[in-house]
């Protein structure tokens, strides 16, 4: 019985290293899903850079303490399934929330991202987000268009200038 409290310790301190590295994550409920469909979610969530993890609730809620995962003690009931990313939190949600409307028994419980939790709603709304490229595109356009606004404007001082310059010197020029 020794071994297998030295074991689960170690899952423990493993969980506990994985919840403090995460930027985000989505705890749900994966109840009346065949080993097939866990194996096609998991898929998708390696392909946004997710990784879903089966865990026992007593063990994840002793990793979670001293961590972000402390919020979501409460939520740890049931077969559940959380999904960690190190990266885009929004393409984490979008995989997950894809994947519930296709399989409707994927269920989320809660999510967690940047140490504040999301209900359900929230996640789903994070979902219909752009991806972060595009996010970060816009962002850079609007604090572009003032400056190409600016440049435009002086551009235009400096073409007025030279204008009057070259009718002065046409007027001095055809004067005798």
């Amino acid at each position: 019985m020794i071994g297998g409290k030295a074991v689960k310790a170690q899952k423990v301190e493993a969980l506990h290293v994985k919840f403090g590295a995460m930027t985000g994550a989505i705890l749900s409920d994966y109840r009346g899903l065949n080993v097939q469909q866990m194996a096609d979610l998991r898929g998708r969530l390696r392909a946004a850079e997710v990784n879903l993890h089966v865990v026992k609730n007593t063990l994840a809620r002793r990793a979670a303490v001293d961590t972000a995962f402390a919020d979501l003690m409460d939520y740890f009931v049931g077969p559940t399934s959380v999904a960690l990313t190190e990266g885009d939190v929004v393409a984490m949600a979008k995989a997950i929330a894809d994947y519930a409307k296709i399989e409707p028994k994927l269920e989320i419980r809660a999510g967690l991202v940047e140490g504040q939790v999301l209900t359900p709603a929230q996640v789903t709304a994070l979902a219909e987000l752009p991806p972060r490229e595009v996010l970060l595109a816009r962002a850079l356009a609007s604090l572009q268009s003032p400056i190409a606004g600016l440049v435009g404007v002086l551009q235009g001082v400096q073409r007025q200038f030279l204008y009057v310059l070259q009718a002065i010197k046409t007027a001095k020029e055809t004067q005798p």
